[in-house]
């Protein structure tokens, strides 16, 4: 079968995610026929993806959040008025999309969390079956619900991915446990890509961090002069910048490259993050205590929920205080990594399986 990506390009987890279906898709004798990223001023497609995935990428304009002036959490307002400004942009954006929908003539498309994708299949009616893969399609299933007091507030957010997921013949909702299938929505395990799966933890002495939102990083290094003992390695994507900032003898800041990042996840004591998806299951399934500090909504979501199930605390900043006194209470979830094992006889039938009418 001949599948079409289209990934949102904000965030490391659409793009790792990509990585390891496309693997798998691969391994299965299948084909990934093109890619098509959302691009962002703010944001640049990394280059362990341009690498990995070996088959063409093409960009398009996509909506994004803007950070705040503390680049700590999006801006929401001045994010909506200056896409509601570049609309016409992204009416340009669907066109392409559908164009190459036609041109590259897929068996199916896999939409990452992509916006336009939905508003695409909306507005065109592509006859090629579009199947939508995110964890955040889990805020969709009757049975979700947040382990804090934020779930009437999910209204927004479940708006927006039910606007990616227009029109989906199927939904593969990415989740830290099973939970039972509802119409379209089946939940499935994370992506994991092989070369975590691989890995051999040890716990070293340095704290590992990962930061979308570069404001954060004026936390981490106040806690790093009152702490200077405690060697860190946090990751970022901040342009202009050297690929390693060396703050002080035991803080230092690396743009953010996949295979080091995987390198030093493996053998670091435990891990400090603003709680995006995909680096929280890498944490989980590698048995690393892990620190979660979300930057909006959605984190806080993750961030409850895989405290839910023991993977680690959440704290309003970068408290490294906290994440060392929590590492010796830490317990390793292996349900989890029985779970995550599973995925590819999961996500291979679910995409090349015959599908009936109701479907």
């Amino acid at each position: 079968m001949k599948f079409l990506f289209i990934v949102q390009g904000e965030g490391r987890g659409h793009f790792t995610q990509a990585i390891a279906l496309s693997k798998m898709i691969k391994r299965n004798g299948h084909v990934i026929v093109g890619i098509l990223v959302g691009r962002s001023r703010v944001r640049q497609i990394p280059s362990f993806f341009t690498k990995q995935m070996n088959t063409e990428i093409f960009g398009f304009d996509s909506p994004n959040f803007l950070p705040s002036a503390s680049n700590k959490k999006p801006f929401l307002t001045k994010s909506i008025f200056l896409n509601l400004c570049w609309i016409p942009r992204f009416f340009n954006s669907i066109r392409f999309i559908n164009k190459k929908i036609k041109e590259l003539k897929p068996d199916k498309v896999i939409n990452f969390y992509d916006l336009l994708t939905g508003l695409t299949y909306a507005f065109f009616r592509p006859k090629i079956p579009l199947i939508c893969v995110g964890h955040q399609y889990t805020f969709l299933h009757p049975d979700y619900c947040s382990h804090s007091n934020i779930c009437s507030s999910l209204r927004v957010l479940k708006f927006y991915t039910r606007i990616t997921s227009l029109c989906a013949k199927k939904i593969l909702a990415l989740s830290f446990y099973p939970k039972e299938k509802t119409g379209k929505i089946l939940v499935v395990p994370p992506l994991l890509r092989e070369e975590v799966l691989n890995l051999k933890p040890v716990s070293g002495d340095y704290i590992l961090g990962y930061i979308l939102n570069s404001g954060f990083s004026e936390e981490i290094e106040e806690y790093n002069k009152n702490y200077p003992d405690i060697p860190m390695h946090f990751f970022w994507d901040k342009k202009g910048v050297k690929e390693t900032e060396n703050i002080s003898p035991t803080l230092q800041f690396h743009i953010i490259n996949d295979e080091k990042f995987l390198v030093y996840m493996s053998e670091c004591k435990a891990y400090a993050t603003t709680a995006g998806f995909e680096s929280v299951c890498e944490a989980m399934y590698l048995s690393k205590p892990i620190l979660m500090v979300p930057a909006h909504l959605e984190q806080k979501c993750n961030a409850d929920d895989a405290m839910y199930i023991g993977a680690g605390i959440v704290c309003k900043r970068f408290d490294i205080k906290k994440l060392l006194n929590f590492i010796p209470l830490y317990k390793p979830n292996l349900n989890f990594k029985s779970w995550v094992d599973s995925a590819e006889n999961i996500f291979i039938k679910e995409l090349t399986g015959v599908w009936d009418k109701k479907n």
